[in-house]
């Protein structure tokens, strides 16, 4: 019998998966979500009250509406405002290698830092962060780093009401908390895109909600 055909990056997907697992397991201050769908992990205080100050205003500096590839969105799916942090700013670099050292992943590996800010009214309907590698945008992205490995993404304030991340296939609900990052796999243990790692950032009622995002390929991203 035939063994089953790999999908794209499957043998790295599986091998970060493996090294990000046990470092994030052996860190007594991350807290792993009680669920056997997806491998969801949390820590409490990652950035101070100070910091998050400083990351919102970075993020008020450079935010536009939001993109998406349009091969794979339809319109109105993600309406909140998006902008890359300046990657030569030493703040900024300070927080994105602190990231990376939690994960204990290569630096090069990692995608720029994105800031959102999402105003009343304004949402990220349910998705997947790794790449659809039968869209045309795959050609590209395989090109710059392959595909997704794992999200890293933090809260920068408190939302008056609204603007949860809701895993929805998981059925976890997470209220924001000013500095608490959330990691998750993009992948399943054997390297696999996990369907059940999708979530929305649910509609803000009342406030506005901020958060930055990193992701990190398989290879050194472009």
């Amino acid at each position: 019998m035939a063994e089953p055909k790999k999908v794209p990056d499957q043998d790295a997907l599986k091998r970060v998966g493996a090294s990000v697992r046990a470092r994030l397991q052996a860190d007594p201050g991350v807290y792993k979500l009680p669920t056997d769908l997806a491998e969801i992990y949390a820590v409490g205080d990652f950035l101070t009250q100070d910091e998050c100050k400083r990351l919102t205003a970075k993020i008020d500096a450079v935010a536009r509406p939001s993109e998406l590839h349009e091969t794979a969105y339809i319109a109105k799916f993600r309406t909140s405002y998006t902008g890359y942090f300046d990657g030569s700013d030493a703040f900024v670099r300070a927080i994105s290698r602190r990231i990376d050292d939690l994960l204990a992943i290569s630096p090069e590996c990692g995608e720029t830092i994105q800031g959102q800010r999402y105003l009343p009214g304004q949402e990220f309907k349910p998705h997947n962060d790794w790449f659809y590698t039968d869209q045309e945008y795959w050609e590209v992205e395989k090109k710059r780093g392959g595909q997704r490995s794992w999200t890293a993404m933090a809260f920068l304030n408190a939302v008056e009401e609204g603007g949860h991340t809701f895993f929805t296939k998981v059925g976890a609900s997470i209220e924001p908390k000013p500095g608490v990052l959330m990691i998750w796999n993009n992948a399943r243990p054997d390297g696999t895109p996990n369907l059940d790692t999708l979530h929305a950032g649910t509609p803000v009622i009342k406030g506005e909600k901020y958060v930055l995002t990193k992701w990190y390929r398989t290879r050194a991203f472009a």
